[in-house]
């Protein structure tokens, strides 16, 4: 489905939080859109790998990295893994790499940056929890949408 975040601002603008304008659109899918699951890790993508390994249908990982530079949390191998297991999209407050593997996939991906650097797998991170990061707070269940234009959150589905 082609979301437009701008006229689904127009539309509902009473149900929309908009998040500061600090992402990249990575994914080969430059709209996309569904009920987020969230993460809090920082520097461990241990929990992203394997909430990509599970069935995403109709859903957007939204993981909190925290902002860090430093280490990427997503790569090529969990991006393909997603888009397996029908992942709408990946959001990350943080970075990814293996960015022109990515940019042909089925999938959206958003992230701050990119970096080469892989992380180390300690398994350390929170699964659906509140986040809090670029001016919103996100809940697991509320539904996500983003496209070249930003990204933006709704309490309930906007289509």
């Amino acid at each position: 489905m082609n979301y437009v975040t701008p006229d689904l601002c127009d539309q509902y603008p009473e149900l929309v939080r908009v998040f500061d304008p600090i992402f990249t659109n990575y994914g080969g899918k430059t709209s996309f859109g569904g009920e987020v699951v969230t993460i809090k890790c920082y520097e461990d993508n241990s929990l992203v790998k394997e909430q990509a390994g599970t069935d995403g249908r109709g859903k957007v990982l939204v993981v909190d990295g925290g902002g860090s530079l430093r280490k990427a949390l997503l790569g090529d191998m969990i991006a393909e893994n997603a888009v397996k297991n029908n992942w709408e999209g990946i959001i990350i407050f943080g970075c990814i790499r293996d960015v022109d593997a990515i940019s042909v996939l089925d999938l959206g991906v958003q992230a701050v940056n990119s970096t080469p650097l892989k992380t180390e797998k300690r398994g350390i991170g929170d699964l659906n929890i509140q986040l809090q990061f670029a001016g919103v707070t996100v809940q697991p269940g509320e539904f996500i949408y983003a496209d070249n234009n930003g990204v933006i959150v709704a309490n309930k589905s906007l289509v």
